[in-house]
């Protein structure tokens, strides 16, 4: 199940009709402006072109990433509670419009240590969820590079935000190919089994529930998020053979986040990332 980050200028409807055009079979996609903390209600209309195209596409493992702004992790209780308002917001979004999942990053602890940090994020996420409480959207928490004070760089960050929620049942897993290279996580070729020992040993295998595929313009262990087209990166083809794969991982959305435009040849990108992967399986 291939998709990619598409954009919904013009109407959210025209990311479903842009992955139809790219051959896809899920998509992600912002349901607001993800620069701005307010956002407009969902109109009826766009709401309506929206399920009317899930239906005819049969998409039903969609995907929402919600914005940049949120930091649910941080120190500021001000900020942090204008957070979780806006986490609510795209959580109400999500349901309205039939996503299934919402991927959010951890957050950053602004220099108040992990711990501290870690525990807010699952506050938070309780504090959220407490809006919302027959919301059956899934929260997918992203590993992250770890730049700066990002939480979310280790595996283990994941499995505590998890175990400290009182809503682990709502909380999911976006594995970033990118990121985890960037983390320090070498899973190319044959260190794909201990990889995957490591994802059973923390979070468990059925908490993933969203991967991005990407590859990384920086070294293992750099902690710099740095996108780049698969195979085209320092992580190379022999890190995407194993996801593509795996069997636990069949169902998954596999999402796209590289840069966009023509190749070298004039061909859309996700054109050519999709038909890399494809050919991998």
């Amino acid at each position: 199940m291939f998709g990619s980050h598409l954009s919904i200028s013009g109407g959210m409807f025209n990311a479903l009709v842009e992955a139809e055009k790219l051959g896809m079979t899920t998509v992600q996609v912002f349901t607001k402006n993800q620069q701005q903390w307010v956002a407009k209600p969902l109109e009826q209309a766009a709401i309506d072109e929206w399920v009317s195209h899930l239906k005819r596409l049969k998409f039903k493992q969609t995907v929402s990433h919600d914005s940049y702004l949120i930091n649910l992790a941080s120190p500021d209780p001000a900020l942090r509670k204008k957070s979780t308002d806006l986490f609510v917001d795209e959580l109400r979004r999500c349901a309205t419009l039939g996503i299934p999942y919402l991927v959010t990053h951890p957050g950053a602890h602004m220099g108040d240590g992990e711990p501290v940090g870690l525990k807010r994020v699952a506050e938070s996420l309780d504090a959220a969820y407490a809006e919302l409480p027959g919301c059956k959207v899934v929260t997918c928490l992203e590993i992250t590079a770890g730049q700066g004070t990002s939480l979310g760089y280790k595996l283990e960050h994941l499995a505590d935000i998890i175990e400290h929620s009182d809503n682990s049942k709502r909380l999911g897993v976006c594995l970033d190919t990118a990121h985890l290279f960037a983390a320090g996580y070498d899973f190319r070729g044959r260190k794909y089994a201990a990889f995957r020992k490591q994802i059973d040993k923390t979070i468990g295998v059925k908490r993933v529930k969203v991967l991005h595929l990407n590859d990384s313009k920086k070294d293992l262990g750099s902690r710099v998020d740095r996108h780049d087209h698969i195979g085209r990166g320092l992580i190379g083809i022999e890190g995407f053979k194993p996801f593509v794969r795996d069997k636990d991982f069949a169902e998954l959305p596999k999402i796209l986040e590289t840069p966009k435009g023509p190749d070298e040849s004039g061909r859309e990108w996700d054109l050519v990332n999709l038909e890399t992967l494809r050919s991998l399986m």
